[in-house]
């Protein structure tokens, strides 16, 4: 039956303007985020560049800064494609709403015409009356009260598709009004993009002329990260060990009581997780890969995890991301854990926490609240933040382990 078909076309029409509005929300908020980073940025390099001595704290917030653009702009050119997806699908929907109404339309004029021609009682009473028998009687009765009831049913169509029809050209109207705007906006960072690309290309030409003082700058900040690599992966090498020696001396036990062989003890950091509680946290946290809270309230990624470039000699390796935000931060466990280390390094405090297999470091802090063998919940607050006084940049330093081998945060953390 028609209407049935036309139920069948309103369900995926709901189910399709719903999926495009989570999509849509979704890539808004990450416009939105990508944009307060960059006004959080800019403050930065506002409170940085008044000095006329060029700092790495400078560089990196106007490499973040570009990276963030970039990023804005794909995630406006991702809007503008579901945009045109949207605008696409709402105008066949308009078009296919349209051919349905003038159908319907066409249909219940139609049967307005029979109605009007038989509405005599009489007329009525007479077409059951000239049936042959009781049993005829009676369908043609029924006949004329279905036939009522879908005219009824048919009109109830026409008013539901002429709403649809409405709702779906206001929809549209407004899908080209947000192209509009996102494009406005896409042009606008375009243009801003290619200034702080010059600005940049300007910027790093300049190096040259004070790389000696930042490569002191550099050497400094790289010898306090191969500290703070080397503690940590010792500390991490010394509970993967202490893992392994208490598993093979559960495995002797058990050996020695049952005289069955034991299951031989997991090699490397899966050792970490050879117990049911370990290996429930171990799972749980990779569960909420991608989804982890950062471990400040708010902030940016001043520099990413990897091998990094400054000039034509000046090179920075980082472990993890070094995340900017405002200073007296509080610095919180972005997931349930033991605290396995705190340790001060170079005067300021690094607090290592283990969830199962991995684990997270948290560095440069003025101060900490927790200790070591102390269980900590999502988001507790783990200490504050430092200020560094020579450029007043305030930054945490945070790492992520799977085992001994340091993975990159960014891909954890939520959106």
């Amino acid at each position: 039956m028609k209407w049935v078909k036309y139920l069948f076309f309103l369900f995926f029409l709901t189910l399709g303007l719903n999926t495009f509005g989570q999509s849509s929300a979704e890539l808004k908020r990450r416009r939105e985020a990508l944009t307060r980073e960059i006004e959080e940025l800019n403050r930065t390099l506002n409170k940085t560049s008044s000095s006329k001595k060029l700092s790495l704290t400078q560089i990196k917030a106007l490499n973040a800064k570009i990276r963030l653009r970039e990023q804005k702009i794909n995630t406006i050119n991702s809007e503008i494609r579901l945009l045109d997806d949207a605008i696409t699908e709402n105008t066949n929907t308009v078009r296919s709403l349209q051919s349905q109404l003038n159908q319907l339309k066409k249909e219940y004029a139609e049967m307005v015409r029979f109605a009007q021609r038989n509405q005599n009682a009489y007329s009525k009473l007479m077409f059951i009356f000239a049936a042959d028998n009781f049993n005829q009687a009676y369908k043609r009765l029924k006949y004329l009260q279905q036939f009522t009831e879908y005219r009824q049913k048919q009109a109830r169509y026409i008013q539901g598709t002429q709403r649809d029809l409405n709702v779906k050209i206001v929809q549209l109207d407004q899908n080209k009004k947000e192209k509009t705007y996102l494009l406005k906006d896409q042009q606008k960072e375009k243009q801003t993009l290619g200034k702080e690309k010059s600005k940049q290309t300007q910027v790093l030409s300049g190096l040259n002329k004070q790389e000696k003082q930042l490569k002191q700058e550099l050497s400094k900040k790289q010898r306090e990260s191969a500290q703070l690599n080397r503690a940590l992966q010792a500390a991490i090498a010394r509970e993967i060990e202490a893992e392994r020696k208490k598993a093979e001396a559960a495995a002797d036990k058990q050996e020695a009581k049952t005289g069955v062989a034991a299951k031989p003890v997991a090699k490397g950091s899966g050792v970490l997780s050879a117990t049911p509680e370990s290996a429930k946290l171990s799972s749980d946290f990779l569960g909420n890969r991608g989804r982890l809270p950062w471990p400040v309230a708010s902030g940016n990624i001043a520099e990413g995890f990897g091998t990094h470039n400054y000039g034509e000699n000046v090179i920075v390796e980082n472990k993890g991301v070094d995340i900017a935000t405002a200073p007296g931060s509080t610095v919180r466990a972005v997931f349930a854990g033991e605290v396995r280390k705190v340790f001060n390094q170079a005067g300021r405090y690094v607090v290592l926490i283990r969830h199962g297999e991995y684990f997270t470091a948290y560095s440069n802090l003025r101060s900490v609240n927790v200790s070591e063998g102390q269980k900590v919940s999502v988001k507790q607050a783990i200490g504050t933040v430092a200020t560094d006084p020579t450029d007043d940049s305030t930054k945490v330093h945070f790492e992520l382990w799977k085992g001994a081998v340091a993975q990159n945060p960014a891909g954890w953390l939520a959106n």
